[in-house]
């Protein structure tokens, strides 16, 4: 036997044998700008976090709502505008489950208009909680935040939404996923690194409303993050952090941690 015959014979049993984990797909990430993300599993799976697609900074915001015809879940840190976004449309347009707080999402349920059969205790949970969501494709651990939250009703008036908060997300086979929501830093999130180690740290820069670059270097630290994609910053002329700052302050910082800044509808390969 040629020694050629030999070496594709040996290659194909390591193929047979090889876990299949090891040619997964990538976990892809898109970002449209504020808050708002699409996150899509290895296997297809669609989650939207904090989906206000239309957001002021993204010059395509429609064209891009429209072309989401597809979305397994979405993801409300907490009840604010700018992140319950174009979550009604959403899950009005493709069925997509809303995974939130319990009183959050009873609350979007109530004054917000999302539809009642799709959310539910399976989807619904609280801190301290992980939710085991896809056939087990994806788990989802509810995270503190120093933030508010409230939800709007169409006539503007304002109804709780409970306590504000992130998202802890672990994609089988894939990365692990911390999206911050709105929020300070805060001692407490020191704890999340004893749970899973962040592969990804979407991190709020934008000041004012949330931490700065500064603090948000702080968090870094205490998150012991990989790699940070900043968010919340440059939608309206207030939210006046840069990536620059961050990166600034992390190399103050001592940290190794990289900074993967995003342009508006971008999608990368996590």
């Amino acid at each position: 036997m040629s020694i050629k015959k030999i070496f594709m014979k040996l290659f194909a049993a390591i193929l047979i044998a090889a876990p299949l984990a090891a040619f997964a797909a990538d976990t892809e990430l898109t970002w449209y700008g504020h808050a708002a993300f699409k996150l899509v599993t290895p296997s297809g799976k669609v989650l939207m976090i904090d989906p206000w697609v239309t957001n002021p900074a993204n010059k395509n915001g429609k064209e891009d709502l429209a072309k989401i015809t597809k979305a397994d879940l979405i993801l409300v840190t907490h009840g604010h505008f700018d992140h319950i976004g174009d979550s009604v449309a959403i899950a009005k347009a493709t069925g997509a489950q809303l995974v939130a707080t319990f009183d959050l999402g009873n609350s979007l349920v109530q004054n917000a208009g999302f539809p009642a059969n799709q959310f539910s205790m399976m989807t619904g949970g609280n801190f301290g909680g992980e939710l085991t969501l896809l056939d087990g494709e994806v788990k989802v651990a509810f995270i503190p935040a120093v933030h508010s939250s409230a939800v709007a009703d169409i006539e503007k008036k304002s109804h709780d939404g409970g306590n504000p908060g992130g998202f802890l997300i672990t994609v089988k086979n894939g990365p692990t996923i911390y999206h911050t929501g709105d929020t300070d830093e805060f001692t407490d999130m020191s704890l999340i690194k004893h749970f899973h180690k962040v592969d990804y740290m979407l991190a709020c820069i934008g000041g004012h409303f949330t931490m700065g670059p500064d603090r948000a270097a702080d968090a870094v630290k205490l998150v012991g993050a990989r790699t940070i994609i900043p968010m919340h910053y440059g939608t309206f002329p207030i939210l006046n952090g840069t990536p620059a700052e961050l990166e600034k302050a992390l190399k103050s910082e001592g940290s190794k941690a990289k900074v993967k800044t995003m342009n508006i509808g971008e999608t990368i390969k996590l």
